[in-house]
């Protein structure tokens, strides 16, 4: 299993990057939480890493923090969540605000993401609860991560696919892009901000 890349980050393009170690290219899925705490393409990177093996591809999901990798690997235990789920659940909401959740059997706030219904969130909840209550969360995966500057062809197009990438259908991420103020910032923080507003709504 490949549990931490060091590297180059080559590209990184949401929910994508790609990092360079010894000249080999490993193609990652991250969640936005993940993306937020990027360098600067060209510059060196440590990511955690969860490896799942199917018939058909390898794929590989990074992670900020270990505490990240930690949550999702408790994510993708429960019934019905798989790995493209546990990203959209890490990109739509911090672990403190899903432990908060689990905590007060908040089915309202889990159903705003995208592809959980109320069973899944119930779920969730029971499955959970006891998880989120011994864990001891890390500062570093929920803290607000500086953005940075990246080159990008066009970030509110690049931030409307991240979206649809994540699980939300096009024309509700169009949406959600149009409805912050987006002149001037890089994909990443206005995936950010309709993020937010997203789980404000």
């Amino acid at each position: 299993m490949i549990g931490r890349l060091r590297g180059t980050l080559v590209f990184k393009r949401a929910p994508l990057l790609m990092v360079d170690v010894g000249g080999i290219g490993y193609e990652i899925e991250a969640p936005m939480s993940t993306f937020y705490a990027l360098p600067e393409t060209g510059k060196e990177v440590v990511i955690h890493t969860h490896m799942v093996v199917r018939e058909d591809a390898h794929l590989l999901f990074g992670f900020a923090t270990e505490g990240e990798r930690s949550f999702f690997r408790e994510l993708i235990k429960v019934n019905g969540i798989g790995a493209k789920m546990g990203l959209t659940i890490l990109s739509g909401m911090s672990i403190d605000a899903f432990a908060q959740a689990i905590r007060n059997s908040d089915v309202a706030m889990l159903v705003r993401l995208p592809g959980i219904g109320k069973k899944t969130a119930e779920r969730l909840i029971v499955e959970m609860r006891d998880k989120m209550e011994t864990r001891a969360t890390d500062p570093a995966a929920i803290s607000s991560m500086a953005v940075q500057e990246v080159e990008e062809n066009n970030p509110i197009s690049d931030a409307v696919s991240a979206l649809a990438a994540l699980g939300y259908k096009p024309l509700e991420a169009s949406r959600m892009v149009r409805n912050v103020k987006s002149d001037g910032l890089p994909s990443e923080e206005i995936i950010r901000l309709a993020l937010k507003a997203a789980a404000a709504s």
